[in-house]
């Protein structure tokens, strides 16, 4: 998920901790430029480790970063290593925290490969090569694994996108990827065919949202099975309360003027969700983090990834990300387009008013995304999200500005 558009960051350098898989403190390595600004991405430290000091380490956690906003400049992780190397003195403590991930403690990536492995095993495979480490952070520990003839992908998340498995599974058959096992977070996926869509013509995008809208079309009238899947409940109730939680706690954050218009859209929100309701699309299944770059395809084939953001709630929930992702001169394509697609399964609906109806709705929601992740990420990681949930708030109040 992203918050606003940022300008391109600075250059990463690491600083690395490096602790045994028992956990026990070995010292710090120097800095060392990293290709990749991005903090979670796991694999270009790895492989910059590799490069300057000739060892192999897993990166487990994100200890302390430079800037108050990823990404970019200087960061300390913490690694675990096999054996002890030579390191300089490092006089931070380690303590434990009860929202820490298993996959961010020592000896926990191992365990999440060696049940991999099993589950290959189930499936008459076995990894022929290293495991390849791509992200560690606290949305999510994701693993390439060399098979034959194909790459499987070990993907572990937190409780609070534990459904993702189980939404997966309810899709089975569907444009989604192929679920091998999964465990509570864990999961091992078979690997998707083609290439990832961030650049897709105009095209490939109106295939997508074709897609996207038949499988939220069969999901209709189906919300209790959904809920019994542990998906959150972006409704009506649910969202006016969590949109008004989530504006009381950023209120010292905002200008009164944004605070004015915020508090006045949640004292309203019952009656647009009134006006919304009146627009004949039922709640469904929500992707919620809907753009080009989570399918991946060839010329025949899409399939859409990262169901972990998934809910239930108003399907044009998804619309204001998947735009804001295109390039401006095919908004209004797709918007007639979406259109089209869910008059065709629901006549005599009103899709474009309820994208206009929700467009404050969605930026809002996101909010209550970001904040949802701060209170479930021990501290030092919430420096990727710190920021986001006042940034959609004031962009939430630019569109009241604007008429929405």
């Amino acid at each position: 998920m992203d918050g606003e558009k940022q300008s391109e960051p600075p250059p990463r350098v690491a600083r690395l901790v490096l602790v045994t898989p028992e956990g026990a403190v070995i010292g710090r390595l120097a800095l060392v430029p990293v290709d990749l600004p991005w903090w979670q991405d796991a694999q270009s430290v790895v492989l910059a480790v590799r490069e300057y000091y000739g060892i192999d380490v897993t990166i487990l956690r994100l200890l302390e970063a430079v800037r108050d906003r990823p990404h970019g400049g200087e960061v300390t992780y913490l690694a675990e290593v096999a054996q002890p190397v030579p390191t300089e003195v490092w006089a931070g403590r380690l303590e434990p925290h009860p929202l820490r991930q298993s996959y961010a403690e020592p000896g926990g990536p191992a365990a999440d490969l060696a049940w991999a492995t099993r589950i290959l095993a189930e499936h008459g495979l076995a990894p022929n090569g290293m495991p390849v480490q791509i992200r560690s952070w606290n949305l999510s520990s994701i693993w390439r694994i060399p098979v034959a003839r194909q790459t499987v992908w070990l993907k572990v998340v937190p409780p609070f996108f534990a459904h993702e498995p189980r939404v997966i599974t309810a899709l089975a058959g569907r444009p989604v990827p192929e679920l091998l096992g999964h465990d509570g977070g864990r999961m091992l996926l078979a690997e998707v065919a083609g290439e990832d869509m961030y650049e897709a013509p105009l095209p490939r995008l109106l295939e997508m949202v074709t897609l996207l809208v038949e499988l939220q079309s069969s999901w209709i009238g189906r919300a209790d099975q959904l809920h019994s899947m542990g998906l959150p409940d972006w409704g009506g109730p649910a969202l006016i309360a969590a949109i008004g939680d989530v504006t009381e706690r950023a209120s010292e954050e905002l200008t009164r003027n944004e605070l004015t218009l915020l508090q006045r859209f949640v004292s309203g929100l019952a009656n647009r969700f009134a006006a919304l309701e009146s627009c004949g699309l039922p709640d469904t299944l929500v992707h919620g983090d809907l753009h080009p770059g989570n399918f991946r395809g060839t010329e025949r084939t899409l399939t859409l990834l990262d169901w972990g953001d998934s809910g239930i709630g108003h399907p044009m929930l998804d619309q204001p990300a998947f735009l804001d992702r295109v390039a401006s001169e095919y908004v209004e394509t797709i918007k007639e387009h979406w259109a089209r697609a869910w008059l065709a399964w629901l006549p005599g609906c009103e899709p474009a008013r309820a994208a206009g109806l929700l467009a404050p709705i969605a930026a809002a929601r996101q909010a209550v995304i970001y904040r949802r992740f701060l209170d479930n990420i021990e501290p030092s990681e919430q420096v990727y999200h710190r920021r986001d949930p006042a940034d959609w708030l004031r962009r939430t109040a630019a569109l009241l500005r604007a008429g929405s």
